[in-house]
This record gives structure tokens, C-alpha cells and sequence, in this order.
């Protein structure tokens, strides 16, 4: 080395670390400094050159930048050219010199960045970290020959190396500054500005300043925030995530497949017994295994990005340790004024190179930490991406049987709290290496500074883990109860919402309040187990590190020989004490994420391995000429339930209408579900040839426009949408609708009538010209007149599906002569296939139900076709039979027969056409927009919202925890003060008082230590104190909340659940009470930890150095002005974070209510596009929010970093009249104020974040609520009810701004009377129930019932008054004794009396477990006929005088339709009975009909009476309805 060196050293510590400036010899800085410079580019060329050879071309112009560059570069090469004959020219021989290979070295690596640069702009690449890091890296080693040449005044001597020097510095510099510049970048749209930033700016995050300028200036919109980067999409995520699962789906089936074999190759073994028992085991055991996990995938995917975001922590790691020694060495510093013997510090330079050796170290920890805080959480929200669109298409895909296991709100909590839980724990997985590592360094270091007296401080550690393995072990398993309670509680209260309406009418809506408290309170109750188990960790956390270092400095104080703790010791390790203690701080946090996460890791991969539907259960576009073939078809809903579908065997042939009949729960619409492949199949085949349409029973509409629910995706053709229009009988209806077409509906069409939905749900089918359509009953909910229409116009031979394949299934009975094929169902199977006339030709299972059919509607009035076939079916059953030989055939049959000879016989004049008026829910005359937005405060997060936080947890308690708190940091501050006055202490410096274990020194020692002690035990009983305090009444706070959010929400008025998306209400109760239960309560501990660190830090060193307050006004300013510019930002983005999260989840269970429906269409893809659009919409949010805490933070850390230099250069500029335990005591404090101020940064994050989820709950406990439900006005006492409903002067509207609904209203309706509601669309047929029912309220008016005002009622003595029986059916998870008699009121015997009556007891007791039979989510287990005979039997048992009938038997067969009108007329027929009629011949027996137009009542009178005013509007309606 000498020789290559020219005989001089490579390194001089004389010359360096003893002169009087650090003077590094010239060998060094021809090697050293060379070859780190250059070793960095040529170590990464491999790398980057694969890199950018994967890159794809752009076509970039060349900018004066990059010309710039070339041509610096060149000229650098030159400048280093002519240095290499220089230093050859001085040479004689020997040209192997360090002076000649460092520019040659230096002269190929600028070749290689001439490469880079014409690569990178061929690439179209902004900006090269590789080459930034060069050039700061290559100015950075400049600095040394910069200040040896002047100083050694080299421009005296060698002038011409000089030049050449300062030029190629000169240049370096340019060099460096347009690497600091990104090159001009293709401008698209929505682009995310970190892609055309430099590397400098990303590693500063400057790029984020832009938005954060423009946040301050006005608060930002949806439109204001740039677009995601392709790699952090919704879609991309998920595609990677995707493929790894199939790869692990298919491992996984590998694995199972062998151990069978492998079991089964063993089994024919007989030979050793023992061996095949165990094998047998270990195989068993294995195929239990066999499940693809979700952990597996998630690292297949994500663990290359997971090691490089973690990589940057190792550097932060490894910086974090340095501060301590520089620590150490700045007070030897001052301790060498002193005494300059005991310290080679005496020069002042080092001083100030510690200083800077300060900054330069703090800087790159802060660099470091940001950028892996940013990779870490952005790759944290690409995995929840992933998650939430996995766990959405899974739900497109699943099975009946897993969709049962999986209700709607557990999903949702799949999607917003297991995903987010698993983006908590990617974010902050570097805790779980980082901080045993920093653990493990910090005690190595204690060990090098301490010696063997640490090892007391380990066994004090040792003590805890044990413990908190314990703990953490039970808070494991209580995490997951709280889930399940969580999912339980999310899945009534979605029932709830949806049945809000059904509950209201009923009063019934607080004791489902009560059955939703009563899961929260368990949650609650599982919670506080959890709650005290954190206690302890978070106690253990608190207390530990520092009696771990009042153990080893005990220890130290009697083990070491001179018994004396100087201040050097005692401060280093205070400083890696304070490590240690950040490090276990977060053991709590990561504990907390761990546990969450792997709970959510359990459920998810559970979720995703639930059974999808079988793709080969249907093949399709076969080339036969049938269009759908059963052949011995077996399904199930659920395989492990039985086969509920046996032995289909049927052969549709294309182009023919095939009809599907049977009895209520027969199985027609299963049999629907089996050709769409939705059941499981057993056995057989199914094939279908073309594409599907289906229009399920129960209309699936979507919160869309009536144009957007009707096209579906398909694009408009205005000819044929009109025809489709026409023909489903909807344009009176668009007329009528304030926007038209483009008027908005509301969730699940709310704002429409059961026939609207349906017509739109068929519009949408045949706007989409399939070649087959499954029609389930679509004519149920339509009346006579209207189902006509559509018949002929669409489904019929001469409609617009005339050329289609339809199989409709129909409890019509007027349709069935028109059609090609009848098939009959009766109990899960086929009975009967043929013609209208084969059928009627014998006396099958088709004939015996026409005749009971016949038989039980024999009194009905029935529409004029209808009348005319069952008489045509009645005369051709009994073989005809008139006139004379009547008597004689008629006794010759059976009982039946002869009974239907009667009717046929009193009908035989009958005849005439008698179709009605269909009525539909008004539309309030408004805007087409029904959904309200959802508001998005502005502006800071008001005060009156963590004043609203605090009273939940008692402002006197807010005070006390934070006295105590307060105390507590006292404590610690005065612990590490009185620790400087104990290493300083005028006795224990003079060693020369005795021997070092003399009664002199070890009292001293005894006294500061039992002080210390003192301090200790004082925090340990403040810190728990305030722990327990806090953590309990955190708890009490969330209870709080959650009753006003709940108690305000069911108390809200129908109103509100019109125009509000119940996934923007679940939200609420999900994910915002989520995180008030378990983040917010975190988050404001660790927030008010890093207040008064940041505080005692100041107060310390302010102590310590007076000098210091000078600095902390300007620093204090800038950082208030800091603070201002980056809240007005941040908070407005995570405001809108909030907003643009609840349309994913109300998009999410819109789409599994209609997965049936999307799957039919193959939709999928439109629906995965529209919530990965909604993922990324939130997301980019996130990103924002990310970026903008990195921006902050790294600014803040700036401060940070000023604070410690300063506390630092006042110490230097203090030496000789500062000691040397002040100057540790101060920095010592300093070092901990960057992670202070990073801390309080993300602290103050995710408490603006946090809260604004107790602004959401707020803002719906502030909803106005409807009337008390119950008051101080007196009902008379032993009057009993009859049923008089009086109409005085009534006039009412939706709501404030709306025009009027009814207009003047005044009628009076007698006790028993049977009264009909007619008139056309938007007449205010169901406003006039629903005033009834005070679901809306009087503007003017009043309503008496039996001589009462109900407005002066409670709401509850006003509807228990009145029973309604709706057209759709509500249903609620639970049994079904339950859902007939929630209040528990009745007897099991009135219970199935009631059954009996509604006619379904039969079916309930061949249940397995009778009434308390589970009816599923939403009655999901039931049809939707069995469904509202379970709502007709809660209306018999409830059985006021007052009963309201909306079209309430649409859903079932004839047979059961005759039997509820029979069961009404019976059980009903002393009570007021108002039906709202859907069809005019239901009413056409009623004592009165009452005839609205526009609101007001425009005649009134029996149906004979009205019938004689040719020009009245009910003459007009019988007219148009063909009844005369």
C-alpha cells in the first residue's frame, strides 16, 4: 500500500484526530473517497441495468437538462483526462499510483453516467436516485480536498491542480443541482404528482407541497386530489394477489390429492397395524390441512416490497445507535476544559464536527424513517386494496350455503375492519424485528457501558416477558370473541334498517333497539376484559425501562470497583435507556396489531375458502337445438342439508314460452336457480344454449337513475329503449317521476311501488335481447290490466320476446292457455309436463289444483279473463253438463265435483272484462336526486367534537387523568435531574475523601439512589393510576356514543332513511365505532405521552441551558405556522376519506342483494370495475393522507434536528462553565425530541383521523327525531277500540320544501267498514296510510281514531291502534317465534293458532325445529310467499280494529290467495280494513271506495254509486280498466 501510495500512509491519526484541523492524507483522498464514490455506481450497475432494460421506450425530448448534463459530464471527463497526465507527467517508471487511478477510475465512471443518462431519458425516467446518490455522495467527499487546498494554500504551490479541482467541484455542484431537478415528463391526466418528481423531492416528499399550498387556500374537493400510481390500484393489487391464490389453490388441492393416495396406498397395507393407525392420523391431519392459506399468498405477493420497505429501517437502526456515543464524546468535550488530560477532546474543532456529526446523523435517521413509513404504508393500503376487492368478488362467487354462514354485515366488517386490521399490521410490521433489535443493541451497548451490572436490568425484563405472554394470549382470544359479537351486532342492526319502516308501523322499534344493546353490551363487556389485560402491558411498558435502569445502576453503584457513577455513564445510558424504552413502548401497539391482525387473518382466509359455485354445474352454448335440457338433475341448496330437488328431467325448446305452477315453496324459482347454475348439483346435467336474462321475484333495483337500472351497462339505443319503455308499461309512470327517466331511486327502490320495481327489473331484461329469459312471477305485483299489457307486449307469442326461450314461472292463472308447455311442480320435484290441453285432459296433479283453486276463490271477484277461464276449466273438469240432464250428472259425482258444478253454474252468465288501475308510491314532487350526499365538514375539526369525546368520558375524569398524567412526566423529569445531581455531586467527584466503598461515598450513593427509587415507584403508581382511570372510562365513553348514535337512528324519521344509503348508516356503526372503541382511545394515550415529552424535553433543556430559550420563540413560531399549514390539509383529506368509504360498502350490499341478478347478466366485471373505481376513489385519499404526514414529519424532524444541534452547539459554546452531567441531562433529552416530534406528528394524525369518526356519530345523534313515543296525554280508560278513522282538514308533505302530498283531506270512516284507496300514480294512496301511521306529519289537519287526535298520542299509543299487512314481506334472522311475536306478548298456542289461520302451521311443523326454526338473514331461509304468511300470522296476533292491506298476497299461488282473502274476511271482518288497491276488482265488494287524484279525495261513495257518474275519475279508471 505504501508503494501504491508513493510511500506516503493511507491514514494518519495524527495529522487527522490530533492536529489542529482534521487533515486526511492525499492517499486517502485518491482511494477512499474515490472508491466510495465510484464503488456505489459500479456496485449497483448489475441491478439498475437489468432495470432499465425491463423498462419499455418512451418517446421523451431531449431538454436542456439533459444536454446540461451530457455536456457537464464531458467536461468533468476532460478536467479528469487532463489530471491523469498530470500525475503521469510527475511520475518517472512507476505509473501504479493512486494519483493516477483515481482519475481514471473517476474518468469510467463518468463514461457509465453518460450512459445513464442517454438510457434514462430513452426510458422517459424523471429523475435517477442512482445518480443523485452519486453526485451528493461525490460532493460530499469533495468537502475534504475543498478545505485542505485552501488551507494548505495549494494556490500558491500547485495552482494548475487547483484550478483543475475547483472547476470539477464547480461542476459536481451544477451536476448535483440538476439531478435535484426532475427532467420534463408526458402530462396525463389525473397523474400522480410523485411520478414527474425528483429523487430528491420524493425522499423529501416536496412533491406533496403543491396540494398542501392548495389545501391551505381553500379546503379541497374530491377533484382537488391527484390519482393513484398504477401499482397502488385497486386492480393491480388484486390481479397479483389473484394469481398467487390460484397458485396456492392449486398447491393446496396437490397436497390433499396425494395424502389420499398416499392414505389409500397405506390402507391396503394390512401388515403393521400401528403404522397404518398413525399414518392414518398424520394423513387425516394433513388433509385438514390442505386449505390455501392466506398468509401464504399474501407473501408470495407482497413479501419482495414488504423487504425492501423494511430495508430502510436496518439504516435507521443502525444511525439510531451512533447518537448515544456522540453523547458520550461531547461530554468528554466539555469535561477536557477541565481536565485535558483525561480527554484527547481538547481541540475546538471536534466540538463543532460533533455537532455536525449530530445533524448529519439525525438527518439520516429522519430520511430513513420516512421513507420506510411511506413503503410500508402504502403497501399496507395496496394489500387492503386487495383484500377488499377479494373479499368483493368473492361474494359475487359463493355459494348459497357459504352466503348463509356469511351474513351481509359480517362481510361488510370483512371489507372495512378485518382488511383495514391487516393494513395496520403491514404498516407497522417493522416493529416486530426493529424493536428487538433495537432492544438487543441497546442492552449490548449497556453491557459495553455498564458492564455486568446490566444483567439486573435484563432479570427485571425477564420478569415481564412471561407476563405479558400471558396477556397477550388472552387479549388473542378475546379479539376474536369481539369480532363475533361485532358481525352479530352489525347483522340485526342491517336488518333493522332494512325493516326500519315494518318496525315503526308495529312499534316494534325499540325492542329491537334493545336486542342490538344487549350483543353491544357483551361486546362491551368483552372489551373491558380486553381493556384490563392492556393495562397490565401497557403498565409493564410504562415502568419497565426505568427499573431496568435503576436496577443496573444499583447494581452498578455496589458491584463496581470505585462505586461511582459519573456522568458519561449515567447519561449514555440513560440515552440507550430511552432507545430501549421507545422500543418497548411499541411491544403494546404491536401486540395490539398482531392480535387483530391474526384474528383477521382467520377470518378472512376462512371467508375465502368458503365453497364458490361450481362453474361446470351449467354448460353452456351447446350445440343442440333445445335451448335448456335438465337430464336427472339432483340439486341442493345445501349439500350437508339434504336433497331438497330430485329426479329434474325437462327439455325447453328454443323460441317457446314454457310456464312453471305449483303451491308456495314447491320449488319454481329453485328451479330457475338450478338452470343459472346458483344450486349445487348432485347429480345430472345441465345444459343451456345462449345467453340469460332473469327477473328474479323480489326486484333487485339499484341506487341508480331508472335509465342506468334498465340499461345495465349496455349502451343506449334510444329506439329500442323506448320500445322496451312502452312495452313494460312505464312511460305514465316516467311522466309522472320528476326527472324522468333520470330520476334517482333510492336503496332498493325505496321510492317505488312493488309493481314499478318489477316492470323496471323485466325493462331491464328484455333491454338486453338474451336468447333466454327466466321470469320468476314477474306479473304478481302488477295489476289485471297491467299485466295484460305486458303479457302481449312482452312475454306472450306476440310480444317483444315472441323469437326469446321464456320460462315464467306465474301463479296466474289467466296466462296458462297461452302458453307453449305447463310444467307443474309439487314438493322439490316434477309432477306433470304438457300442453294447457294435455294437462286438463286427465286428472293429474295440474287438475286437482286448478279445481281447489277454483273452489276457495269461488266468492272472489275476479277480473273478467280470469272469470271466463275458470269457468271454461270448471266445465271442461266435470265433462261439461247444462240444462235438463244437470241434476242427473250432478249426482252421480264427487263431493268436489259437485261443488264445482255449483259455481260453475252460478257463473255461467258471468262474463265482461274486469281490469284495474295499478297504484304506485307516489313520488314527492322534488329533484331527481333522492340520495342526499354525505356532508363533509370543513375547516378544522370543531372543538365542541373533543369536548363531545370528553363529556362522554366525564370532564371532571378528563381533568383528573390529566393531573395524574401530568404528574407523572413531573416525576420522570425530576428523576433524571436528580440523576445529574447525583453524577455531578461535589463528594462523589472528589475521589480523594477515602477509599471508593467508604461510609462517606456509599451514604451519598444510598441517598441519591433511594430518591431515584422514590421517583420510580412514583411514576409506576401515576402511570397506572392514569392507565386504569383512562382506559375504563374510554369504554364508558364508547358506550355512550354508540346508544346516542343507536337510540337517534331508530328514534330518526322515515325521512331520514329515504334520502340516506343504509351502508352510509352501518358505516357509522362499523367502522367509526370501531375505531372509537379500540384506536381512538390509543390514540389519544399515545397522543398526550408525546404532549408532554415534546414539553418536559424543552423544559430540560431549557433547564439545562438557559440559552436554549432564545431559540425555542422562533422555533416555537415556525412550527405553530407548520402546524397551520399541513392541519388545514390533512384534515380535509381524511374528511373526505370518511365520505368516499361509505359508497364502497353500500355499493358492496347492494351487490350481494343482487349477486344473483349480476351473475345472470355476467355483470361481474361492471361491478368489479365500479367498486375498484370506489376502492381506488378512498384510496387515493390514503395516499394523500400518507404523503402529507411524511411531508410534515420530515419537517418537523428538521426542527427536531435543529433543537438537538442547538441544545448540542450551546453545550460547545459553553465548555468550561457547563458540566458534563448538564450537558448529558440536555442532550440526552434533545435525542429523544426527533422521535417526539415524529411521534406527535403521527400522533396528532390519528387523532384528527380518529375523531372525525365521533363527528360522524355525532352528526347522527344530532338527527331531528320523530315524536316521543310515548307522553303525558291520557288515552281514556275502559273505552275499547272500534276502529272509526276521521280525517279533519289534513294536509301533509315528505318534507320541508316538498310540495304537499294530500291537500285538504277530511272523510270519516265508520267502525267495520271495508273502504278501497284507488286513484292513479302519485294520487297519495300511500301518503294517506302512512299519515295514519303519523310515519309522516300534518302540516295542517288533524286525524282522530276513535275520538282521539293522534297527534297528541305518543307515537306508540298511535300505532299499536293500526296493523298493516305490506306487499313486501319482512323478515329478521332469528327464529321464528320471534319474528311472529318479538315482544314476547303471546303464548305458543295464540302463536300457532295465528299459524293455522295464515295457513302455514302444516310447513312449520315439519320443521325440524318448529318456531324456533332460524328463518336466516332477512327470512332468506324462507320463500317469499312463506314469508308473508308469516307476516299475515303476525298481523292475526296482533289483530287491532284498524287494518291496512297493501296488495299483501302478490307473492303466493291461487290456492294460498284464496285462503288469505278467506282468512282476512274471517279473522278481520269486526275491524276497519283500508286496502289500498293494486287491483280495482279486490275492492269492488267493499262497502266504499275512496277515489284520490293530486292528493285531495275527488269522490267517496260505494262502488255502485261511483259507477252511475259517467264523467268521475272512478268511472274513468273502471273504463280504462275494461270492468264496464
Amino acid at each position: 500500500m505504501d508503494r501504491f501510495c508513493n510511500g506516503k500512509p493511507l491514514w494518519d491519526s495524527n495529522l487527522t484526530w490530533d492536529g489542529d484541523w482534521p487533515e486526511f492524507t492525499e492517499c486517502f483522498q485518491d482511494t477512499i473517497l474515490v472508491w466510495i464514490t465510484s464503488g456505489w455506481l459500479w456496485t449497483t450497475a448489475p441491478f439498475y441495468v437489468i432495470y432499465l432494460a425491463q423498462l419499455s421506450s418512451t418517446r421523451c425530448q431531449w431538454t436542456w437538462k439533459t444536454y446540461t448534463k451530457l455536456v457537464l459530464t464531458v467536461l468533468l471527463l476532460a478536467l479528469q483526462s487532463m489530471d491523469v497526465v498530470f500525475a503521469v507527467s510527475k511520475l518517472t517508471n512507476d505509473w501504479m499510483k493512486a494519483s493516477v487511478f483515481a482519475p481514471i477510475i473517476e474518468g469510467i465512471t463518468l463514461i457509465l453516467i453518460m450512459i445513464y443518462i442517454a438510457m434514462e431519458r430513452q426510458k422517459g425516467l424523471v429523475t435517477s436516485g442512482i445518480l443523485f446518490i452519486y453526485w451528493t455522495l461525490s460532493l460530499l467527499s469533495s468537502i475534504i480536498p475543498f478545505y485542505s487546498k485552501i488551507i494548505k494554500k495549494e494556490y500558491e504551490t500547485k495552482l494548475f491542480e487547483f484550478v483543475i479541482f475547483y472547476l470539477s467541484f464547480t461542476f459536481t455542484v451544477i451536476q448535483w443541482i440538476l439531478n435535484s431537478i426532475a427532467e420534463n415528463h408526458l402530462q396525463q391526466k389525473d397523474m400522480n404528482p410523485e411520478q414527474e418528481s425528483s429523487f430528491l423531492s420524493r425522499i423529501t416528499f416536496s412533491w406533496m407541497t403543491r396540494l398542501m399550498m392548495q389545501g391551505y387556500k381553500k379546503p379541497l374537493t374530491e377533484d382537488s386530489v391527484f390519482g393513484l400510481k398504477q401499482r397502488d390500484t385497486s386492480q393491480e393489487a388484486y390481479s397479483r394477489f389473484y394469481n398467487n391464490w390460484v397458485t396456492e389453490c392449486a398447491s393446496a388441492s396437490h397436497e390433499y390429492e396425494t395424502a389420499n393416495h398416499q392414505y389409500h396406498l397405506q390402507e391396503a397395507e394390512s401388515e403393521t397395524s400401528y403404522l397404518l393407525v398413525k399414518s392414518h392420523k398424520n394423513i387425516k391431519s394433513q388433509q385438514h390441512q390442505t386449505k390455501p392459506s392466506l398468509i401464504k399468498v399474501l407473501c408470495r405477493t407482497f413479501a419482495v416490497q414488504l423487504f425492501i420497505a423494511n430495508i430502510w429501517k436496518i439504516v435507521y437502526d443502525v444511525t439510531l445507535f451512533i447518537s448515544p456515543f456522540l453523547l458520550k464524546m461531547l461530554i468528554d468535550y466539555t469535561a477536557a476544559s477541565k481536565d485535558p488530560e483525561i480527554s484527547n477532546f481538547t481541540q475546538e474543532w471536534k466540538g463543532y464536527s460533533l455537532v455536525a456529526a449530530f445533524f448529519v446523523t439525525i438527518l439520516i435517521q429522519s430520511l430513513m424513517f420516512h421513507q420506510q413509513s411511506f413503503w410500508s404504508m402504502t403497501l399496507g393500503m395496496r394489500v387492503k386494496s386487495a383484500l377488499m376487492s377479494a373479499v368483493y368478488q368473492k361474494a359475487l362467487r359463493m355459494t348459497s350455503e357459504a352466503r348463509q354462514n356469511s351474513t351481509v354485515g359480517e362481510i361488510v366488517n370483512l371489507m372495512s375492519i378485518d382488511a383495514q386490521n391487516i393494513q395496520d399490521f403491514i404498516s407497522y410490521f417493522w416493529v416486530l424485528w426493529s424493536s428487538p433489535l433495537q432492544s438487543c443493541f441497546s442492552l449490548y451497548f449497556l453491557y459495553d457501558t455498564m458492564g455486568h451490572s446490566m444483567w439486573s436490568g435484563i432479570g427485571v425484563l425477564l420478569i415481564l416477558i412471561p407476563l405479558n405472554g400471558f396477556v397477550i394470549s388472552k387479549i388473542h382470544k378475546l379479539q376474536a370473541q369481539q369480532m363475533r359479537q361485532k358481525d352479530e351486532r352489525i347483522k340485526l342492526l342491517s336488518e333493522v334498517l332494512n325493516g326500519i319502516k315494518i318496525l315503526k308501523m308495529y312499534a316494534w322499534e325499540m325492542a329491537f333497539k334493545d336486542k342490538v344493546l344487549i350483543i353491544r353490551n357483551m361486546e362491551l363487556k368483552i372489551l373491558f376484559k380486553a381493556a384490563i389485560y392492556r393495562i397490565v402491558i401497557i403498565f409493564s411498558r410504562a415502568v419497565a425501562p426505568y427499573f431496568v435502569s435503576l436496577a443496573t445502576f444499583a447494581t452498578y453503584i455496589f458491584m463496581s470497583s470505585d462505586h461511582y457513577l459519573d456522568a458519561k455513564k449515567a447519561f449514555v445510558a440513560i440515552s440507550l435507556f430511552n432507545i430501549l424504552r421507545v422500543a418497548i413502548s411499541f411491544a403494546p401497539m404491536a401486540v395490539n396489531k398482531t392480535i387483530k391482525a391474526s384474528v383477521s387473518f382467520h377470518r378472512l382466509n376462512k371467508y375465502l375458502n368458503s365453497k364458490d359455485l361450481n362453474p361446470t354445474n351449467v354448460v353452456h352454448n351447446t350445440p343442440k337445438d333445445d335451448a335448456i335440457v335438465i337430464e336427472d338433475g339432483t340439486f341442493s341448496w345445501d349439500p350437508d342439508g339434504g336433497k331438497c330437488f330430485r329426479n329434474i328431467n325437462i327439455t325447453i325448446p328454443e323460441k317457446k314460452l314454457v310456464a312453471v305452477v305449483g303451491h308456495v315453496g314447491c320449488g319454481k324459482s329453485s328451479l330457475l336457480s338450478s338452470i343459472l347454475g346458483d344450486m349445487t348439483k348432485v347429480k345430472g346435467s345441465v345444459r343451456v344454449k345462449g345467453k340469460i336474462s332473469y327477473v328474479p321475484q323480489q326486484a333487485w333495483i339499484q341506487n341508480a337513475s331508472v335509465v342506468d337500472n334498465i340499461l345495465f351497462g349496455c349502451e343506449m339505443d334510444q329506439k329500442k329503449y323506448k320500445d322496451v319503455i312502452d312495452a313494460c308499461a312505464l312511460r305514465t309512470d316516467l311522466d309522472i317521476l320528476p326527472a324522468s327517466d333520470r330520476t334517482e331511486l333510492g336503496e332498493k327502490g325505496i321510492n317505488l311501488s312493488g309493481g314499478q320495481k318489477q316492470r323496471i327489473s323485466l325493462a331491464r331484461a328484455v333491454y338486453h335481447d338474451t336468447d333466454i329469459y327466466l321470469l320468476d312471477d314477474p306479473l304478481s305485483s302488477v295489476d289485471s290490466n297491467v299485466g295484460k299489457h305486458i303479457f302481449e307486449k312482452v312475454i306472450g307469442n306476440t310480444g317483444l320476446l315472441s323469437d326469446k326461450t321464456r320460462v315464467l314461472v306465474t301463479h296466474g292463472l289467466r296466462w296458462l292457455p297461452f302458453v307453449d308447455k305447463i310444467i307443474v311442480m309439487v314438493d322439490g320435484s316434477i309432477s306433470e309436463i304438457g300442453t294447457y290441453e294435455e294437462l286438463l285432459s286427465h286428472d293429474g296433479a295440474f287438475a286437482q289444483f286448478l279445481k281447489m283453486y277454483i273452489i276457495e276463490t269461488a266468492e272472489d271477484e275476479d277480473d273478467p279473463e280470469e272469470e271466463k277461464i275458470k269457468t271454461d276449466i270448471s266445465q271442461r273438469l266435470i265433462s261439461g253438463g247444462s240444462g235438463d240432464n244437470y241434476d242427473r250428472l250432478l249426482e252421480t259425482q264427487t263431493d268436489d265435483v259437485k261443488l264445482l258444478m255449483k259455481i260453475c253454474e252460478s257463473k255461467r252468465l258471468r262474463n265482461g272484462s274486469k281490469l284495474s288501475q295499478e297504484s304506485f308510491v307516489e313520488v314527492p314532487v322534488q329533484k331527481s336526486k333522492l340520495t342526499t350526499d354525505e356532508t363533509t365538514e370543513e375547516g378544522h375539526v370543531r372543538l365542541s367534537i373533543f369536548i363531545t369525546y370528553a363529556k362522554a368520558i366525564g370532564l371532571v375524569i378528563v381533568g383528573i387523568i390529566l393531573f395524574v398524567y401530568a404528574l407523572y412526566q413531573i416525576s420522570s423529569v425530576l428523576a433524571n435531574i436528580w440523576l445529574s445531581q447525583w453524577t455531578s455531586d461535589s463528594v462523589l467527584t472528589n475521589r480523594t475523601l477515602g477509599k471508593p466503598d467508604s461510609h462517606t461515598y456509599m451514604a451519598k450513593n444510598n441517598y441519591y439512589l433511594l430518591v431515584y427509587g422514590g421517583f420510580g415507584i412514583a411514576q409506576a403508581v401515576f402511570v397506572l393510576v392514569f392507565i386504569g382511570i383512562f382506559m375504563v372510562r374510554s369504554i364508558t365513553a364508547t358506550k355512550l356514543l354508540h346508544e346516542r348514535l343507536l337510540h337517534s337512528v331508530i328514534r330518526s324519521p322515515m325521512s331520514f332513511f329515504d334520502t340516506t344509503p343504509f351502508g352510509r348508516i352501518v358505516n357509522r356503526f362499523s367502522a367509526d365505532t370501531d375505531t372509537i372503541d379500540n384506536d381512538l382511545p390509543t390514540t389519544v394515550q399515545k397522543w398526550l405521552e408525546c404532549v408532554f415529552r415534546v414539553i418536559s424535553t424543552l423544559v430540560v433543556i431549557s433547564y439545562s441551558t438557559p440559552l436554549f430559550c432564545a431559540v425555542i420563540v422562533p422555533f416555537g413560531v415556525a412550527y405553530f405556522f407548520l402546524q397551520r399549514f399541513y392541519v388545514a390539509t390533512s384534515r380535509q383529506l381524511k374528511r373526505l376519506q370518511s365520505k368516499t368509504r361509505s359508497p364502497i360498502y353500500s355499493h358492496f350490499s347492494e351487490t350481494i342483494s343482487g349477486a344473483t341478478v349480476i351473475r345472470a347478466y355476467c355483470a361481474e366485471k361492471s361491478f368489479i370495475k365500479t367498486s375498484n373505481d370506489r376502492i381506488n376513489l378512498n384510496q387515493r385519499f390514503q395516499y394523500a393522507i400518507i404523503s402529507a404526514n411524511r411531508w410534515l414529519g420530515i419537517r418537523l424532524e428538521f426542527f427536531g434536528n435543529i433543537i438537538i444541534c442547538s441544545a448540542a452547539l450551546l453545550a460547545v459554546l459553553s465548555r468550561g462553565s457547563i458540566e458534563g452531567a448538564i450537558v448529558g441531562l440536555s442532550i440526552s433529552y434533545a435525542l429523544q425530541m426527533t422521535d417526539n416530534l415524529n411521534w406527535f406528528v403521527r400522533m396528532t394524525s390519528d387523532l384528527e383521523t380518529n375523531i372525525v369518526s365521533v363527528e360522524r356519530v355525532k352528526e347522527y345523534t344530532d338527527i331531528p327525531a320523530e315524536a316521543e313515543l310515548y307522553n303525558d296525554y291520557k288515552l281514556p280508560v275502559n273505552t275499547n277500540q272500534q276502529g272509526v278513522i276521521e280525517f279533519q282538514q289534513y294536509s301533509t308533505r315528505y318534507r320541508d320544501g316538498l310540495s304537499l302530498v294530500l291537500k285538504n283531506i277530511t272523510f270519516k270512516i265508520e267502525p267495520g267498514e271495508k273502504v278501497g284507496i284507488v286513484g292513479r300514480t302519485g294520487a297519495g294512496k300511500t301518503s294517506l296510510s302512512q299519515a295514519i301511521f303519523r310515519l309522516i306529519e300534518p302540516t295542517t289537519g288533524r286525524i282522530i281514531v276513535d275520538g282521539e287526535d293522534i297527534s297528541m298520542m305518543g307515537l306508540h299509543d298511535c300505532r299499536s291502534k293500526v296493523t298493516v299487512l305490506p306487499q313486501d314481506p319482512v323478515l329478521f334472522s332469528g327464529s321464528l317465534r320471534m319474528n311472529i311475536d318479538p315482544m314476547e306478548h303471546h303464548t305458543d298456542d295464540q302463536i300457532w293458532r295465528a299459524l293455522e289461520h295464515a295457513h302455514i302451521k302444516d310447513f312449520i311443523q315439519h320443521l325440524p325445529s318448529k318456531l324456533d326454526y332460524d328463518c336466516g338473514e332477512g327470512g332468506q331461509n324462507l320463500s317469499i310467499g312463506q314469508r308473508q304468511l308469516i307476516s299475515l300470522a303476525r298481523s292475526i296476533l296482533r289483530k287491532s280494529k284498524i287494518l291496512i292491506l297493501d296488495e299483501a298476497t302478490a307473492a303466493v299461488d291461487m290456492e294460498k290467495d284464496a285462503l288469505i282473502q278467506q282468512t282476512i274476511r274471517e279473522e278481520f271482518s269486526e275491524c276497519t280494513v283500508l286496502t289500498i288497491a293494486h287491483r280495482l276488482n279486490t275492492v269492488m265488494d267493499y262497502n266504499r271506495i275512496m277515489v284520490l287524484d293530486n292528493g285531495k279525495i275527488i269522490q267517496f261513495d260505494t262502488p255502485e254509486n261511483l259507477l252511475r257518474h259517467p264523467g268521475g275519475l272512478f268511472y274513468q279508471l273502471a273504463k280504462d280498466s275494461g270492468i264496464i
